[in-house]
């Protein structure tokens, strides 16, 4: 698997997942939909921390930094 999620983009998905979290063991949003953003949350952490998200490689997106 070759990287394809940069720096920010991999910031960017854990703010995003820890504000799911959040929403989701504070109450403030339950049942199915809570359920939906908690499994959502858990993809955009683990995408995060493997830099490799297999979306971006079907559209053909790459936010890492070209080598020099």
């Amino acid at each position: 698997m070759k990287k394809n999620v940069g720096n920010v983009d991999r910031i960017i998905r854990i703010v995003l997942a820890l504000i799911m979290g959040i929403l989701y063991f504070t109450g403030t949003v339950g049942g199915t939909v809570g359920l939906i953003l908690l499994v959502l949350a858990g993809v955009f952490v683990l995408t995060s921390l493997v830099s490799y998200c297999p979306i971006y490689s079907l559209v053909g997106l790459n936010t890492c930094p070209k080598d020099k």
